[in-house]
């Protein structure tokens, strides 16, 4: 049995859809975007893993693609709950993946504005990317990071970087004059690129843990200095997509909206991105756009973006 859900939001606007799902009695949330189908699975059907966690309920096989079942129960510290046998997984795919997500129920699917993602407290560490307050909904939903699962339980699916080979004085000097700013909610990827970025020899960053922080600050470089070109300030933006207060597409909507700012070379660095949804990015007007896993290739876009070498391919 399964339930197909048709993304219908146009990029940029600010909303997202979420799926709402319950485990032990606790509500939760999952971008839509991430979501290929609700399904519910014969136990019999799985199959069990030699030297696994309780948190790897096994493998199954979903029209030809073997997936790994992630008992979102027991990672959370929970029971799960099964109905004569059957348990009920969310199949998502990001970070360039296919998973399941075993959980107890499936409520439904609301929309809402990335406003309404309230940043979550520091002592609820990375596993919640933020906190919903419903009108309808009593109890708070947690927005989890599902990046963060995957990462635990596969590191090697994590963003890696291959060993480049030593840039040339020339090319080190150029980066180093350039300025980027960086949004990303997760302090883990922020530190990650900008290592990444820092080991390459680019040194000046404006880094923000959210779109709406990023844009207030371009904003200000408008007011103060208007008759300079927003360039003589900063030269490249490199933008997640999940984020509260501002997701990703709407701040680069807003950038190629404003007269001053549309000059700014944008990049996308986003577990979302997927054959299926680079249209996304395309439609608010991206320059580029990577999936998280392949971290290596950020510096090179970087370059031909910030013109530190010829100008990028269109992608």
């Amino acid at each position: 049995m399964k339930q197909k859900q048709d993304i219908l939001l146009e990029s940029g606007t600010g909303e997202l859809e979420i799926l709402k799902f319950i485990v032990d009695d606790s509500s939760y949330a999952i971008n839509v975007l991430k979501v290929r189908e609700i399904l519910r699975i014969e136990k019999g059907d799985i199959k069990k893993l030699p030297e696994k966690s309780d948190v790897i309920l096994g493998m199954t096989n979903i029209r030809g693609d073997v997936i790994m079942i992630v008992n979102l129960s027991s990672y959370l510290n929970s029971e799960l709950i099964e109905n004569d046998g059957v348990i009920m997984a969310i199949l998502a795919e990001f970070n360039a993946t296919k998973i399941l997500f075993a959980v107890d129920n499936v409520v439904g699917i609301d929309r809402i504005g990335w406003d309404d993602i309230q940043p979550p407290d520091r002592m609820m560490g990375e596993l919640v990317n933020g906190v919903i307050k419903s009108d309808t909904d009593k109890d708070l939903i947690n927005f989890l990071n599902f990046e963060k699962i995957l990462e635990d339980l596969q590191p090697e699916l994590g963003n890696k970087v291959d060993v480049k080979p030593e840039a040339s004085a020339d090319l080190r000097a150029r980066r180093k004059n350039k300025t980027l700013a960086l949004a990303d909610d997760s302090p883990t990827t922020r530190n990650m690129i900008k290592d990444t970025l820092v080991e390459a020899g680019y040194q000046d960053f404006k880094i923000f843990s959210d779109g709406r922080q990023l844009l207030d600050h371009l904003l200000e470089i408008k007011e103060k200095y208007p008759e300079d070109s927003v360039l003589d300030h900063v030269q490249g933006i490199i933008t997640d997509i999940e984020m509260p207060n501002m997701d990703g597409h709407t701040l680069i909507r807003k950038i190629h909206e404003d007269r001053y700012l549309r000059k700014l070379p944008t990049v996308i660095f986003s577990s979302l991105i997927s054959e299926d949804l680079l249209h996304k990015g395309k439609d608010v007007g991206a320059d580029a756009q990577i999936t998280k896993p392949e971290l290596d290739k950020l510096v090179g876009v970087v370059d031909q973006l910030v013109k530190a070498v010829k100008p990028i391919a269109d992608y």
